[in-house]
This record gives C-alpha cells, sequence and structure tokens, in this order.
C-alpha cells in the first residue's frame, strides 16, 4: 500500500511566527495560502504543514495518489476509521487514530 509524500500538520498558534521559527532551521514556503492561515513548508525531502485555526493536534498526513483505495484496504483489515471519504472521484480526506492516540490523515489533492 503506498500512503505517498509523508509530512507533519502541525496546528500552529500563530502562522507568522511559525514560519519564521521553521526559516530559520532551513525550510522555505513550498505552497499556501497566508491570508487562509496554512502554509507547506520543506527543508529538503522533509515537508511540514503549518495551520493557524484549522485542527486541535498535530496530524500525521499521507498523501497517497488514491486514498479512497487505501481507505478500502483499511477497512478490510478491520481499521476503524473517524471519517471516511466520501463516493466517487477527486479530492477526498480520510481520517483515522492509530493506538497511542496519534492522528493521521490520508489526504488526496
Amino acid at each position: 500500500m503506498d500512503l505517498g509524500l509523508f509530512s507533519v500538520s502541525l496546528a500552529v498558534k500563530d502562522l507568522s511566527t511559525s514560519r519564521r521559527f521553521y526559516e530559520a532551521l532551513g525550510f522555505t514556503v513550498e505552497c499556501g495560502a497566508e491570508e487562509e492561515k496554512w502554509l507547506f513548508m520543506a527543508n529538503g525531502a522533509t515537508r511540514i504543514g503549518l495551520f493557524e485555526g484549522m485542527f486541535d493536534t498535530n496530524i500525521l498526513t499521507f498523501n497517497p495518489a488514491d486514498a479512497r483505495a487505501v481507505q478500502a484496504k483499511l477497512q478490510e483489515a478491520g481499521i476503524a476509521l473517524d471519517k471516511e471519504a466520501d463516493a466517487g472521484e477527486g479530492p477526498c480526506h480520510v481520517l483515522l487514530t492509530d493506538p497511542d492516540g496519534n492522528k493521521l490523515m490520508l489526504d488526496q489533492f
């Protein structure tokens, strides 16, 4: 099962402050919309998402080519999903929680 690109989505208190901090660590803005309070930043092969006011906790994020196919495999394996992707094609996301309470998102865009 290919989960695609991995990043950590961070729930930040202040996007500008977090951006400056991660820029000091060598990250650069890859994409995003500051006016909407989110950015993706990169440092080599490492990716992080900064999200102000969108999430309560940090999330492990994967970008599979087909989140619905991954969802089907997870369901076949008996993995409980917090949010299922809608039927159809195109962008979607799936949310689940690991046994230790860590949040994971499969985000297809």
